[in-house]
């Protein structure tokens, strides 16, 4: 059989496929000692071992089949796949608002590139069109890929980039910004964008998705939808994250870009608002607020862009035993800001008191956050707390680690007066700071009890 027939398959694999003449592309049978399955064979990624076979089976998954359990395949077809994402001319539709999707390397709405592995974004106007069709329903669309990195390479670089276009397209007459983004790191350009860019008139709105879209239960298309229905029609004219509500396809929510955080590495609906409620709950038809204070939309291209950043900054997890060197060496290599995420209230251990007593002197700027990411630094309560503001270091409020990191670098990129900075620093934005944690801030369900058993059935079927 010719080479061509077994794209990326080499060395054991490929003997394999040899011995029982199946091919790339071809639908087989296996039968293995682990069981029987059914599927299309798929291109392996160039850099991946020479022991397993890639079949996508019928509910759209794929398996990866260790070759050392095959017992026999049988080829029952054969048709070679065309991933490419159709190209269709988006339609312009009078009377529906102009929405700019802005690309940042997320993968919204993509193909897999199964010889090299690679998701391969589609971002083009016409190929979202093709992939997601009912956008041309909701809004007029526009793209532009700002940069392609993954989430993990955002940095204070890409967020004042980011921005001063936004800032662009909102003077130009834009009626709402939707930034596709990996989800990693989504909920700190959130918070970035959010102090960068104040009194916007129109939704910005970060999306991505935690599932490719060749995945049956991707999320992509869905999320898309939902962000651009928010930001062409929605009246909250803030920085939000929307991304999937519960793990059902119901309905999305929008959560504030300062008190987001990404809760599962996996789950669609991954993200949640820590210590408050989200803003909004959102569906194709219509955005339902859960929050009633917040900036509304207005009708004027008027929009404040602050695109300053100070790198030198420093999020630091407290653990048992910490080393005071860990601080020394940040303030030897110059940083003007460190965020402690302390135990508790605010606590760190004794031996670190010198090195921030010293750290605070030369002027480095230490606020206190709870690594607990629920609740308030209460460090006026216990001894620890109260020694540790004596040396210089100043509570945070109930911020999250990541939004004080984000909000000091920020603060710091524009002034490094200690009074000023500590005046910016507890200024609420936002709800980055709130003066209470409702009731219903703080859920966190464990499964198994009886009440809460009773409480899922009505949602999991």
């Amino acid at each position: 059989m010719a080479e061509d027939y077994f794209q990326g398959y080499k060395n054991t694999a490929l003997k394999v496929l040899k011995k029982y003449n199946v091919r790339v592309w071809g639908q087989c049978k296996i039968e293995t000692s682990r069981g029987n399955f059914s599927g299309t064979v798929l291109p392996r990624a160039e850099n991946d071992d020479d022991t397993h076979i890639v079949l996508k089976i019928d509910t759209g998954y794929n398996v990866g089949i260790d070759v050392g359990t095959i017992i026999s395949m049988k080829e029952t077809g054969y048709k070679k796949a065309n991933y490419k994402i159709p190209e269709k001319e988006f339609p312009y539709t009078e009377g529906l608002p102009r929405v700019k999707l802005i690309g940042t390397g997320g993968t919204i709405a993509s193909r897999l590139d199964y010889r090299t592995g690679a998701v391969i974004p589609a971002f083009s106007p016409g190929e979202l069109y093709g992939a997601v069709p009912e956008l041309a329903d909701i809004c007029n669309l526009t793209t532009e890929k700002v940069f392609a990195v993954f989430s993990e390479n955002m940095g204070p670089e890409q967020y004042k980039k980011l921005a001063v276009a936004i800032g662009k397209e909102i003077e130009n007459g834009i009626q709402g910004i939707v930034i596709g983004h990996g989800t990693d790191t989504l909920h700190h350009t959130a918070a970035a964008l959010t102090y960068m860019i104040q009194d916007s008139p129109v939704p910005i709105v970060l999306v991505g998705s935690q599932r490719s879209s060749d995945r049956p239960s991707s999320d992509a298309a869905l999320n898309l939808m939902h962000a651009c229905y928010t930001a062409g029609h929605g009246d909250i004219a803030e920085v939000v994250v929307c991304m999937f509500g519960p793990t059902s396809d119901e309905y999305a929510l929008l959560h504030r870009g300062t008190r987001v955080r990404k809760m599962h590495s996996s789950y669609r609906s991954t993200f949640r608002t820590l210590g408050d409620t989200p803003l909004a709950r959102v569906t194709r038809q219509g955005v339902f607020p859960i929050k009633t204070d917040y900036n509304p939309r207005r009708k004027d291209n008027k929009v404040k862009i602050f695109p300053y950043f100070e790198e030198k900054v420093a999020m630091v997890y407290y653990y048992p035993n910490m080393l005071p060197d860990m601080i020394d060496s940040l303030v030897e290599n110059g940083y003007k800001g460190i965020i402690i995420a302390g135990t508790g209230l605010g606590h760190v251990n004794k031996p670190l008191y010198p090195v921030l007593e010293r750290a605070c002197k030369k002027g480095v700027a230490v606020y206190m956050t709870v690594q607990t990411l629920w609740g308030y630094v209460h460090m006026f309560v216990y001894e620890t707390g109260r020694e540790l503001m004596a040396l210089g270091v100043v509570p945070a409020e109930n911020m999250l680690p990541e939004v004080a990191y984000i909000k000091l670098g920020w603060v710091l990129g524009q002034t490094t007066d200690p009074d000023e900075v500590k005046r910016m620093m507890l200024t609420p934005m936002h709800d980055d700071i709130t003066p209470r944690e409702p009731y219903n801030g703080y859920l966190v369900y464990q499964g198994g009890l009886p009440e809460v058993e009773e409480f899922i059935k009505k949602f999991r079927k």
